[in-house]
Order: C-alpha cells, then structure tokens, then sequence
C-alpha cells in the first residue's frame, strides 16, 4: 500500500502543474509581441495567440513605385513579431519539461 501514497503524492504534483502551465498559457495570449523591419518603419504587433493587432507604416517608405520592397518589409516584421512569440513560448513552457524524460518525446 505504500506505493498507492506516491502515486497520489505524483498525482497532486501533476496536477499542480497542470494548472501552473494552463496560467502560463493564459498569460502568453494575452501578451503582445512587436515586429519591425526597416529600421522601425513598418511594426507588427501580435498576440500570443498569433493574431495580428496592429500594422504601422511610417508613409517615408510608401513609395507606390516599389509596391514589393513594402510587402517584404511586412512580411519581416510579422516573422520578426512570430519569432518572438516561439521564443517566448519556448521560455515558458519549456520550464515545465525540464528534468523530465517522457518516452517517445
């Protein structure tokens, strides 16, 4: 019967955890990360659920000659925005897997 102790005694630790990781997820979608490219130019501002909330552009790079140079200037900046997102993600969460070896992962 001793064994059914830690097993509830693992059991409580998980679901502590659960619940921290759950506030974290909460937490990252709710924070804005910011993008820009061109020297601050063009920003992009997403969530951390990877919708995007806002797209700024300083009109010194409208040029409607060169409609692709300001295309790629906001491609770079929400790539810039996600990456952060990823790494921050990557921060977060990962703190709930150190330590532990799961097979198969």
């Amino acid at each position: 019967m001793r064994g059914m102790g830690n097993m509830n005694n693992m059991m409580k630790q998980m679901q502590k955890m659960q619940k921290k990781m759950m506030e974290a997820q909460e937490e990252l979608a709710v924070q804005t990360f910011e993008g820009t490219a061109s020297n601050g130019l063009v920003k992009v501002v997403i969530n951390g659920q990877k919708q995007v909330q806002e797209v700024v552009i300083d009109p010194e790079i409208v040029d409607p000659e060169d409609v692709e140079l300001l295309q790629d200037m906001i491609v770079i900046a929400t790539n810039a925005a996600l990456a952060k997102i990823e790494e921050t993600t990557n921060e977060t969460m990962g703190q709930f897997t150190k330590g532990i070896n799961l097979p198969g992962f």
